[in-house]
């Protein structure tokens, strides 16, 4: 096995050996200084709306994605290696060892290439149409141990698949479920419409803030746990839960943030625009036996200006938008709720500092901004805000 990852003997400290052909890495720096480049740019472009704190950094920056995706191709010695597409395109890089990616995906990995071997299983060639596997999803649950693998065929004929998969399972025993899942003409690193349960429940339970949390194949969940857990729990306390606390959770995704929110005794009404979202957060309720929290598939901004359009009100509003940010509307509807304070978690700082222009046109001044290293080695930044209403009167 070829070994991409480089270990600085005396600081620790690791280096990708492939960066450039990868590109899913984009600082090639020491962590201190990834910390100090992300500082810099949040000071630089939040700090004239009020001080920013000190990024929250991750104990250990390394292996810490808990969703890995692996493509696999024959090379010209006809020998079967894996690895990642670069960047916007569909080249292969061979990586064996990703310093991001979980180790237990790697294992498996490793182990299964093995197996396709011994089975006479060949990886699926987009140019000849030829061959059956075309990738693997796994995702594994940090705080409970639970490993899902997804094998994603390109036809639904799948030779000796039990034995296949009873000869896995003795040489990676930690997998708790394998799914097959059949996509004959779809995008790469997508899943097709067919799946079939082939070892176990076909999902696992991740276990988060006191909560716990059904994962699917399809579900969105934040692939970096340890510091999922830090950016939540700076969030909800800057949205300052009390027992009837009136809040209102927008892009909720599968419920994290809002089910935190129930479980301290908010009444919380949350919003999805995805369907598959939304069903999964209504089991993650029902698994947690949240009653005082609701689930509605609706745009976040239809759906907050329809509340507003009645006269609804809300003590909090928290938002954890995609990359592109919130809108106008939807702020605007937010000031027309009128709630005490708004908590802005943002995955963009562009789109972030442009909404908190937006947010306080409708009354609303940021009095706290917390980076939090969720990305590390790119140039991610997530960050939570809590805006306040200005007083009458307050400039």
């Amino acid at each position: 096995m070829s070994k991409h990852t480089i270990t600085d003997k005396t600081t620790g400290e690791k280096k990708c050996g492939c960066f450039k052909r990868c590109g899913g890495c984009q600082l090639d720096m020491p962590y201190k200084q990834q910390l100090e480049w992300k500082q810099s740019k949040a000071d630089r472009m939040l700090s004239g709306f009020c001080r920013v704190g000190e990024i929250i950094p991750m104990h250990y920056p390394y292996n810490y994605r808990n969703k890995v995706q692996t493509v696999y191709r024959c090379n010209g010695s006809k020998q079967i290696i894996s690895g990642v597409y670069q960047s916007s395109s569909r080249t292969l890089t061979a990586v064996d060892d990703c310093m991001l990616e979980d180790k237990t995906a790697s294992k498996i990995v490793g182990e299964l290439k093995k197996l396709l071997i011994s089975f006479r299983i060949m990886p699926y060639d987009e140019k000849t149409g030829k061959g059956l596997l075309k990738h693997t999803l796994i995702r594994t649950a940090k705080n409970t141990g639970q490993v899902m693998l997804v094998l994603v065929m390109a036809s639904p004929i799948f030779p000796s698949k039990h034995n296949f998969v009873k000869a896995l399972l003795q040489k990676c025993p930690e997998i708790t479920t394998v799914i097959r899942n059949v996509n004959p003409d779809g995008l790469p690193l997508t899943l097709g419409g067919r799946s079939e349960v082939m070892f176990g429940s076909g999902s696992i339970v991740d276990e988060l803030c006191g909560c716990k949390f059904i994962i699917s194949p399809e579900s969105f969940y934040q692939v970096n746990t340890e510091q999922t857990r830090k950016l939540y729990e700076t969030a909800v306390k800057a949205a300052d839960i009390k027992t009837g606390t009136r809040v209102i959770d927008a892009y909720c995704g599968v419920g994290t943030i809002g089910m935190i929110c129930a479980r301290q005794g908010a009444q919380v009404t949350a919003v999805e625009s995805n369907p598959n979202a939304v069903k999964d957060a209504i089991a993650n309720a029902k698994l947690n036996r949240l009653k005082n929290i609701r689930f509605h598939n609706a745009d976040a901004t239809d759906f907050l200006c329809g509340l507003a359009d009645r006269g609804e009100k809300a003590d909090v509003v928290i938002l954890d938008p995609p990359r592109a940010g919130s809108s106008p509307e939807f702020i605007q509807a937010v000031g027309q709720l009128s709630p005490d304070s708004v908590v802005y978690v943002s995955c963009k700082i562009e789109t972030l500092e442009r909404d908190i222009k937006l947010f306080s046109k409708q009354g609303y001044r940021a009095v706290y901004i917390q980076p939090v290293d969720m990305f590390p080695h790119t140039t991610g930044i997530e960050t939570v805000v809590l805006l306040k209403k200005r007083d009458k009167g307050e400039s």
